[in-house]
């Protein structure tokens, strides 16, 4: 049985008009950074002491958000998941819960499998009615620069989501490449790369509302609005609203360069002072 002495934590609170960091609690191999933000909003990088995750590591980060709260959640680089060489399975819990009028946007680098390795990772947010939630899931194949693709032993992933206690969102995906034929057009045909979005929050949330018409411009690609023209890239997207609070967005494509412009768009507009005021990847890309 897990015990809080086994969890990371990260908690945020309005502090003089500020969302700030009251609570950072790092258990190796997890390290929480907390770089300052020009506007009133907390930013946390997740990274790690060897630049990635060897089998057998576990991460569990319990995250809370305080009312009126505003937190970008993003990681150092790519979480790269090294070879397991007897059987162990790398791991990351993350358990977050949002109260009345909080954001949390959690925008992560891609997780890349190396050959031979074992990942599982789950996340589990409780959200107040009144709550916004945007969730990014970046699966690459491998070591795409060169040549590894889908040479993993075994990767799961899985997102909870509840509502006033209510489960409005599960997601749940594996994929075995030993088992499974990565080419075929059910899995990931010729794509290297899949991201997802998750959107959740209420839909009456001004916020919430411009996310969701922004998942769908993205798809759309509208070609007299250059700035959702997507058409020029080599990724394919598709949106789907699956409850009246909740969206989702995928998004395949050939390499991480094709997706940077939906990236963009995305974390442009979470620039707005509707919601962070400034871009917190601006100068990481």
């Amino acid at each position: 049985m897990l015990v809080a002495t086994d969890w990371s934590e990260l908690e945020v609170a309005q502090v003089q008009g500020r969302s700030r960091l009251i609570t950072c609690r790092n258990l190796q191999p997890l390290k929480i950074l907390n770089p300052a933000a020009p506007a009133s909003s907390c930013h946390a990088v997740l990274s790690s002491y060897g630049g990635g995750m060897v089998a057998g590591d576990t991460i569990r980060l319990r995250i809370k958000g305080g009312p009126n709260t505003q937190l970008f959640l993003s990681s150092q680089s790519n979480t790269k998941i090294f070879k397991s060489i007897d059987g162990q399975v790398a791991e990351q819990h993350i358990a977050g819960e949002l109260a009345a009028g909080a954001l949390a946007v959690v925008f992560p680098d891609p997780v890349v499998p190396q050959a031979g390795s074992r990942y599982r990772q789950l996340q589990h947010w409780h959200l107040d009615p009144n709550a916004l939630l945007l969730v990014a899931d970046w699966l690459h194949s491998g070591r795409m620069d060169i040549g590894e693709k889908f040479e993993f032993h075994s990767f799961f992933s899985e997102l909870k989501v509840r509502r006033q206690g209510r489960l409005v969102l599960l997601d749940r995906f594996a994929f075995h490449p030993q088992e499974q034929v990565a080419t075929a057009p059910a899995n990931f045909g010729a794509y290297q790369t899949v991201l997802s979005l998750y959107l959740v929050g209420s839909p009456y949330d001004p916020r919430f509302v411009r996310l969701a018409q922004q998942f769908q411009q993205l798809k759309l690609s509208i070609p007299d609005t250059p700035q959702f023209d997507l058409s020029g890239h080599d990724c394919l997207v598709s949106v789907t609203q699956a409850k009246e609070d909740v969206y989702v967005l995928r998004a395949a494509a050939h390499s991480r360069q094709a997706l940077q412009p939906l990236c963009a768009q995305v974390l442009q507009t979470l620039a707005g002072e509707d919601f962070f005021g400034y871009n917190p990847l601006a100068r990481k890309y």
